[in-house]
Order: C-alpha cells, then sequence, then structure tokens
C-alpha cells in the first residue's frame, strides 16, 4: 500500500475501509488484529508520530488527531493499539536512552516488532491502593522489579514493555522491560465488554532484574510528567471517542435516507460531533475553548449517546450478536474507563444521574 501522508490523503480512506471490513473478525475469541497492523505498517502509520531522523513523518499534533479520528471509525480495537505501541516508541524516543533508542525505534516504526505501555498504575488504575502494586529496588546492576501491571495491551505479542515503578521513597522509574527476562509472566488476557483483541490483561514480575542499560526515565517523582512521551488520557483519548460516534453517526444517517423520522437525531449528533472535533482541533493549536477535560466529558457523552442511537435505529438486528451497532454500544462503555480522570468520570456519572440537567 502507498504510504499516507496527511489525514486528507486518500489513501487513508483506503485502508479504513480496509479495517472496517475486517473489524467484525475481532469479535472472534483470541483474535488479535494482526493483520490490520501490518496493513498500517504498509502504509506508514507508525511514521506519523516520529521525527524525521528517526524516519518518521512527524506530523503535527492536529493532524494526528484527524487520522486518529478515521483510523477509530473505521476499527477502534487497531486504533487502540495503536496509541499503545506508539505510546511506548515516544517514551523511547523521549528519553536520553541512546542506545535504547537505536536498538528499538527503527523496528518500531516500520512495524518489524511490537512494543507497548505498563504505566496506568502510575496514572489512574490503583491509585486507592496504600501499597504501589508495582515496586522497584535499585541495585548496582540496575532496577529489581516486583509486583503487576494491571492493564498492558498485546503483552503476549510485545518483545519490550515501557514500565512504570515505584521506588520505596516514592519516587518512580521509567524502564523499557525485554519480555523473555526470568520472573516475567505474562497472563492470558481476560475477555472484556469491548475491545477484547486488544488481549489487554495483567502482566506479573517476581523480582525481575532489569539491566540498567534498559532505563528511561528515573528515578524522579511522578516520572509519568518528564518528557515529552504521550501524555495518559490526553486529547487522543478523545480523538478515539469522536472516532467511535463518527462511525455510529455514519450508520444513523445511512438509515436516515430511507426513514425520515432519524434525520433529525442524525443531524443533530452531527453537528455536535463536528463541533467536538473542531473544539479538540483549536486545543491541539493552543486555543483554549475548553478544557481537556471538559472536551473528554462531551466525547464520551458523545461516543454513548450516539452508539445507543444508532442501536435505536437498527432496532432488533442490532441486537443480535454480530451487528456493528451492538459493537459500538460496547465499545463505547470503555471510554468511561480508559485513562479517565476522576472529575471526567464525576462529570459523567453527573450526566447519567440526570444531575446536570
Amino acid at each position: 500500500m502507498t504510504l499516507v501522508h496527511s489525514p486528507d490523503d486518500p489513501t487513508l480512506d483506503e485502508l479504513c475501509e480496509k479495517l472496517a471490513a475486517l473489524a467484525p473478525e475481532l469479535e472472534a475469541a483470541d483474535a488479535w488484529p494482526r493483520e490490520q497492523l501490518d496493513l498500517c505498517a504498509g502504509a506508514g502509520v507508525f511514521q506519523w508520530f516520529m521525527s524525521t531522523p528517526w524516519g518518521g513523518q512527524q506530523w503535527s499534533e492536529a493532524d494526528l488527531l484527524r487520522g486518529y479520528v478515521k483510523l477509530a471509525a473505521a476499527c477502534l480495537t487497531t486504533t487502540f493499539v495503536i496509541t499503545q505501541r506508539m505510546g511506548a516508541a515516544n517514551r523511547i524516543a523521549a528519553s536520553d536512552n541512546d542506545s535504547v533508542q537505536q536498538t528499538l525505534l527503527p523496528n518500531l516504526l516500520t512495524g518489524c516488532s511490537f512494543a507497548t505501555v505498563g504505566i496506568s498504575h502510575l496514572t489512574t488504575s490503583r491509585q486507592h491502593l496504600a501499597r504501589p502494586v508495582l515496586q522497584a529496588e535499585e541495585t548496582t546492576a540496575g532496577f529489581v522489579l516486583d509486583g503487576y501491571s494491571p492493564w498492558v495491551t498485546g503483552a503476549e505479542f510485545a518483545q519490550h514493555i515501557v514500565l512504570g515503578a515505584t521506588l520505596a521513597d516514592r519516587r518512580q522509574v521509567l524502564v523499557a522491560m525485554p519480555v523473555d527476562l526470568k520472573g516475567v509472566r505474562i497472563e492470558r488476557a481476560p475477555q472484556l465488554v469491548g475491545l477484547s483483541a486488544s488481549r489487554t490483561g495483567p502482566v506479573h514480575l517476581d523480582r525481575v532484574l532489569v539491566e540498567r542499560r534498559w532505563l528511561l526515565a528515573g528515578p524522579v517523582p511522578e516520572v509519568m510528567k518528564q518528557g515529552a512521551g504521550a501524555r495518559t488520557g490526553g486529547l487522543q483519548t478523545s480523538a478515539l471517542a469522536i472516532g467511535l460516534a463518527t462511525a455510529a453517526i455514519g450508520y444513523l444517517r445511512s438509515q436516515s435516507h430511507k426513514r425520515s423520522d432519524l434525520t433529525d437525531p442524525a443531524d443533530s449528533l452531527e453537528a455536535e460531533r463536528n463541533e467536538l472535533e473542531n473544539a479538540m482541533l483549536a486545543l491541539a493549536s493552543g486555543i483554549a475553548v475548553c478544557t481537556s477535560d471538559e472536551l473528554r466529558r462531551r466525547a464520551n457523552s458523545l461516543a454513548l449517546r450516539s452508539s445507543q442511537a444508532a442501536l435505536a435505529a437498527a432496532k432488533g438486528a442490532g441486537y443480535v450478536a454480530g451487528h456493528p451497532a451492538g459493537r459500538w454500544c460496547r465499545e463505547a462503555l470503555f471510554f468511561l474507563v480508559w485513562s479517565c480522570p476522576q472529575p471526567v468520570v464525576a462529570a459523567n456519572l453527573c450526566e447519567l444521574a440526570g444531575l446536570n440537567e
């Protein structure tokens, strides 16, 4: 496939058509989007995110978000996996470890290898626990990691995991851990309500020694705030929610051509979707039309409402397993739990409870 060089490139539309056609296959047990990721690699998708010295295209943030919207509308599972892959690559690129960069980045950009991240326990997951779930002990050789990372996407298929861990003094480290180290145990990923093919689940570490040569950042307090890596829960999460809403609204629009009663709902949701995308792109350009949390709340809400509208329009057929409307409804729930800041959770709960009326 020809490389995609901009979010307006017709080749991206061709790629998205192929991803959308393959999306139903990811509902099968033990599925993994290998073919989809290979298609994205062939189209140069992984190059969008990286600087030119590494062979990347270095798209602007606004163009990246527009690209994410299109990909997510075609296949949310594949796009989510890409966010985790590129989150790892961006953290590696943002580090001062030239050796790890030279070793890992070229193959990550071409799709010849796969890396993912295990960082949710440093940001949103398991934050209520007094003791960190993944602890680090500094030694002369490196860092001994003990515990587990609860949510790691595609660990079964990864060669490296960018992991965060916490020392006894509460400082944190970020390492690019090879998955074949002694003491690493990757569990079979659990069946999820949606996006099960992302194979997201726990990775256990039983006193795993990660040599200092794999250190990306730290030890420092709040290591996730260091460098210029991917921002957890940032605009990309809202972009994926808008992408999912785009697919559901597109279905509603197609049905409105045959049923006039669907025209007004389709018009209203489409207008809201366009307004949200414009707000997101404004934020990406530094124009503070709203906060990122407000955008995330509204994007979550739109994904939930538009997917349910698509299901209502599909009627009984949409409730049969295999119909895309049912899949969109389940996938929309993901945005209530994926890297969702507590203020956003609280705001969405208030909306669901009717407290904002």
